[in-house]
């Protein structure tokens, strides 16, 4: 069983998340806004009961934010971070719960804003004009706004790896670690490989994975929202090739897909498809075993059976590592 790790909704579920509010508030009045927690705004001016009142105008994307435009050019931007999500109730819905952090009040409903957990980190900013709203971008290429060369430009500004690098929002925007995971693998490269050793052909690959997997899952999620608000925002999905697939079998070359994890995150990858068969490390585990680290999946396959049949504590914790 995949470890079930928090994701930071990307550039495919904000997209969707627009489309669905585009068709419930543009054009509407915001009647009130409801704050629940004191942690969530994070400007002062201007005040956010100027918004209220204010018909909504357009919406936009920046890079992993939901920006709302009212007229008079004020915006709203909500950050969602790792747990936030929104919900679309009855207009004047209860803030129900420890989770229920705002909700923004039109004539045929209300966007409410929830965060699981503990830890409040997603935020709402009220910007006045596009020069509040560049303060808030990192600055990343927009994907399907770009040509090669541009994408290619980006990347190499400093010798990155490539998951680091695509997930980093001041290089590309909108991409966080679950996306990446399928690009890389659409794309057939390792997520250790570093962006200034990648060639001509390497690179076409990549720009071309990058932007048909995005669309791809932009396509899917709309097809499943087109009826019903999206209230399933979720790092992992059924039809993934690799992301939070550690174990189960490559689509393409049916060997058990791989993973690196470090901190709250992990890389997922196939090793046939994207490393030449090698297993890459993990910093903590291969720490411990060294030189029994196992190098090819061979080596793995190896290391798994003497698990299976001698009970080796070192080589059971590689064979299942991280397995919950």
């Amino acid at each position: 069983m995949p470890c079930k790790l928090n994701r930071m909704p990307e550039l495919p579920d904000i997209a969707v998340y627009l489309s669905a509010l585009e068709a419930r508030i543009v054009g509407q009045r915001l009647q009130q806004v409801r704050v629940a927690s004191a942690f969530l705004l994070r400007t002062v001016q201007p005040p956010l009961s100027s918004a209220e009142g204010r018909t909504v105008c357009e919406l936009r994307r920046i890079g992993k934010r939901i920006a709302i435009g009212m007229e008079g050019d004020l915006w709203l931007v909500l950050h969602l971070m790792i747990a936030g999500r929104l919900h679309w109730r009855p207009s004047g819905a209860k803030l129900a719960g420890r989770n229920s952090l705002a909700a923004f009040d039109f004539p045929s409903g209300s966007v409410v804003l929830t965060e699981a957990g503990t830890k409040r980190r997603a935020s709402l900013h009220v910007l006045s004009g596009e020069e509040g709203l560049q303060s808030i971008d990192p600055g990343g290429v927009e994907v399907f706004a770009c040509d090669l060369d541009s994408f290619r430009t980006a990347l190499m500004m400093e010798n990155r790896t490539l998951k680091r690098a695509l997930t980093d929002p001041r290089i590309v925007s909108g991409i966080g670690n679950a996306y990446s995971d399928e690009i890389l693998h659409a794309a057939q490269l390792s997520p250790i490989k570093q962006t200034h050793k990648l060639g001509s052909e390497e690179w076409q690959r990549l720009f071309t994975a990058t932007r048909e997997t995005l669309q791809l899952w932009i396509d899917r999620l709309k097809t499943e929202a087109k009826v019903d608000f999206p209230e399933k925002v979720t790092a992992f999905r059924k039809d993934m090739a690799v992301h939070g697939r550690y174990g189960q079998p490559c689509p393409r070359c049916g060997e058990p897909i791989q993973r690196i994890r470090y901190a709250d995150n992990e890389t997922n990858y196939c090793a046939r498809c994207q490393t030449e068969g090698r297993v890459l490390a993990d910093r903590s585990l291969s720490r411990l075993l060294g030189k029994d680290w196992p190098r090819t999946l061979d080596e793995l396959e190896s290391m798994t059976r003497r698990a299976r049949g001698d009970g080796g504590r070192a080589a059971a914790s590689a064979a299942s590592h991280g397995k919950s």
